[in-house]
């Protein structure tokens, strides 16, 4: 089997997509696994997959970018060459160059087309091409059920959607991890403010979909009860523009909270040691959270966490770690919960669920299926291992 894979770029994040995991699969099971990404040739990210005997070739698809499909021609050619079985396409600007390349392309037979569906997607002009595939596949039951519910709503005919959970690599996250002596010697170099504090880590960058306002709730409820706890900031502590930025800063400076925030910055390779040096992952994005993957990696890791009972969030925590549900924008409950795991810390228990072994089985899954079906025939549902059925619903009558 050829198949084919068509990316923005390669540096989004590689936990969510199984990008490399997927190809590795591929290729020890003797398919042929083809990317086609932005990304230069002397990347780093690119030698690795190269390295792992996928096919690499680069096509500066940029998102939400019309000057997108002068690449247009250029995938054509790519297509005829190797004739993919199955093309997945990662996002919406390279559907939309995939849709123009596939017409009049000269092939043998016609590819299957899979796209991913990552998010709370507008269901708009720009998104048509993503969703006119032979097969979806939804990162969440909320995204399915977003998806359904939108596409319900303009009478869309029925075709397949498969959920499919994103995983965590637990060789890469191992229960119980923790942080060398060097890693935190040099953290308390760069941050001595975190020496001898219960650490509150807030993975994520500030924005106002993000929930920082939260951490003020936090804060200044439990300061007196717990003095030595420390909120870290996924962030750059800079001076850039920023309404919600600055109106956070100040809502700190303001209640003499300054002191009990640090914000360690955003761009970091060290993800993993933070989230299991913390003593609590905070989750409070005020939107529903289509992936929930640093809530992932902490439960994998052992670090207990505390989020809203909404979107990826309430999905990933309820069979986990159900402990750490909040009733969504509940602030006195949220400061209940986060009191209770800071007096009575009680670790996650060892999971095999949300594992990428998983997420990579039941895409293949996915590919076999289309792979062997005749082009004429009606896509049916899938019977996927440990795999929701109610994910096998509707999609897009959207024509391209």
């Amino acid at each position: 089997m050829i198949v084919m894979r068509l990316l923005s770029s390669l540096k989004h994040d590689e936990s969510e997509r199984g990008i490399f995991h997927l190809g590795r699969a591929l290729v020890k099971r003797g398919d042929t696994s083809i990317i086609v990404a932005g990304a230069d040739h002397d990347n780093e990210l690119v030698k690795r997959l190269e390295r792992e005997g996928n096919i690499y070739h680069q096509l500066i698809i940029q998102k939400k970018s019309w000057t997108s499909l002068r690449y247009v021609f250029a995938l054509r050619r790519l297509i005829e060459k190797y004739n993919p079985d199955i093309i997945h396409i990662h996002s919406r600007t390279p559907a939309w160059v995939l849709h123009w390349a596939l017409k009049g392309a000269k092939v043998k037979t016609f590819p299957k087309l899979v796209s991913t569906i990552y998010g709370f997607y507008p269901l708009n002009n720009y998104a048509k091409a993503l969703l006119k595939a032979d097969h979806l596949i939804t990162v969440s039951d909320s995204v399915t059920d977003y998806l359904v519910q939108g596409l319900q709503a303009v009478n869309a005919p029925a075709k397949t959607m498969t959920r499919i959970y994103r995983g965590v690599d637990t060789r890469t996250y191992p229960y119980r991890h923790n942080p060398s002596v060097y890693w935190l010697r040099k953290t308390f170099a760069e941050f001595p403010e975190l020496e001898h504090k219960k650490w509150l880590l807030f993975p994520t960058v500030i924005g106002s979909e993000y929930g920082q306002e939260w951490l003020v709730d936090i804060l200044g409820n439990l300061q007196d009860e717990f003095p030595s706890i420390h909120v870290i900031v996924m962030d750059d502590d800079d001076d850039r523009d920023g309404v919600v930025y600055e109106e956070f800063r100040q809502r700190l400076y303001a209640l003499d909270l300054t002191d009990r925030v640090t914000f360690v910055g955003s761009k970091r390779n060290d993800l993993r040691e933070w989230l299991a040096g913390a003593n609590l992952v905070l989750a409070l994005a005020n939107q529903p959270e289509s992936i929930g993957i640093n809530v992932l990696q902490a439960i994998h890791l052992g670090t207990p966490v505390v989020g809203w009972n909404k979107g990826a969030f309430g999905e990933i925590l309820a069979p986990l770690y159900p402990q750490g549900l909040v009733k969504t924008g509940n602030a006195y409950a949220l400061c209940k919960v986060v009191g209770s795991q800071l007096k009575n810390p009680m670790r996650p228990a060892m999971t095999d669920k949300f594992t990428m072994k998983q997420m990579i089985e039941q895409t293949l899954a996915v590919y076999d299926k289309l792979a062997n079906i005749d082009s004429q025939n009606e896509f049916g549902e899938l019977s996927m291992p440990d795999a929701d059925k109610k994910a096998s619903l509707h999609t897009s009558k959207f024509s391209a």
